[in-house]
C-alpha cells in the first residue's frame, strides 16, 4: 500500500477526531498547565485528550502493526516502517482563547520521511491535505489543488511566526534580520501559517522550538504544493526545532542566508 492510499484514512481520521474535540470550543472546559514548574505556559485541555485518544484507537483497529507518535500519550511502536504523528490541537493558546486559528495535525511518517499529511479545521469546516506530490484544499471556498506563490523577493514577501518572543537567545537576533527585510511580518496562526503559505497567500514561515507532531504533517502539504521546507541548517525538517518554511526556492535560499548571519 503506497502513502497516497492512505488518504481515506486520514480523512476518517480527520472527521472523528473533529466530532470529539469540536464540542469544547467556545464551551467552558478544563485547562491545566502541563509545563514543569518555572516553564512556558503550555495549556492542554480535555479537548487535546478526547482527539488524541479516538486517532489511536482508530489506527490501532486498521494498523495495528503501525507506530504512533503524539503529543499527549507519547511513542508507541516508534520502529514501525509507518509511523502516525499527531498533534489533535496545534495552536492550543488560540483554542482556549476562542480563536479559529487552530488545527488538527495528522502526519504519516515512512521509515522516518514524512510522505501524508493534513491539517483538518473541524469549525470552519476545512481541511488541507498533502502526499509530497500535490496537496489540496477542501472546504467552504470550494475544493482546489494549492500551490504556492513564487515570490523570490523578501522586500515582497509575506512572512509569519507564531511570535517573536518565542526565540531564545541569538536566534532572537536571526529572526529580526529577515523580518527587517520583509514587505510584512504577521504574527500568531500556528499550523495555519503553514496551510497559508500553501495556498499562495504568504510566502515565508520561520519558527524554533517545534516538536516533530508540530511540523510533520505540514511538510507533505507545502513540498505538494511547491514549497520547500527544512531546518535553518537546510536539512530535514521532519524531527521540528528550527524550521523555514517558503513558497520558492529562492526566497527559502534568501532566509536562511540572512538566518545564518
Amino acid at each position: 500500500m503506497g502513502p497516497v492510499d492512505f488518504g481515506a484514512f486520514v480523512a476518517e481520521l480527520a472527521t472523528q477526531s473533529g466530532q470529539a474535540i469540536l464540542p469544547f470550543f467556545r464551551a467552558k472546559h478544563a485547562t491545566e498547565d502541563k509545563a514543569s514548574p518555572g516553564g512556558v505556559f503550555d495549556p492542554v485541555t480535555e479537548a487535546d485528550r478526547a482527539g488524541e485518544n479516538v486517532m489511536r484507537h482508530l489506527i490501532k483497529r486498521h494498523f495495528p502493526e503501525h507506530g504512533v507518535l503524539g503529543e499527549e500519550f507519547g511513542t508507541e511502536n516508534a520502529d514501525a516502517e509507518y509511523v502516525w504523528v499527531l498533534d489533535p490541537i496545534d495552536g492550543t493558546r488560540a483554542f482556549i482563547s476562542g480563536i479559529p486559528v487552530w488545527g488538527t495535525l495528522i502526519g504519516l511518517t515512512r521509515s522516518g520521511v514524512p510522505v501524508y499529511g493534513m491539517m483538518h479545521q473541524p469549525f470552519t469546516g476545512e481541511r488541507y491535505s498533502g502526499d509530497g506530490r500535490q496537496s489540496r484544499y477542501e472546504g467552504p471556498g470550494g475544493n482546489r489543488v494549492l500551490r504556492t506563490r513564487k515570490t523570490t523577493d523578501l522586500a515582497a514577501a509575506t512572512l509569519m511566526t507564531t511570535s517573536p518572543s518565542l526565540f531564545p537567545g541569538d536566534e532572537q537576533a536571526a529572526y529580526r534580520r529577515v523580518e527587517a527585510k520583509v514587505r510584512m511580518p504577521r504574527y500568531g496562526c500556528d499550523c495555519y501559517a503553514y496551510c497559508m503559505l500553501a495556498s499562495g497567500h504568504i510566502d515565508l514561515v520561520i519558527e524554533s522550538g517545534l516538536k516533530p507532531y508540530d511540523i510533520v504533517a505540514l511538510i507533505p502539504i507545502i513540498e505538494g504544493a511547491g514549497g520547500i521546507v527544512t531546518s535553518w541548517e537546510g536539512g530535514s525538517a521532519a524531527n521540528g526545532g528550527r524550521v523555514v518554511a517558503a513558497g520558492s526556492k529562492a526566497l527559502h535560499e534568501a532566509a536562511l542566508a540572512l538566518l545564518a548571519g
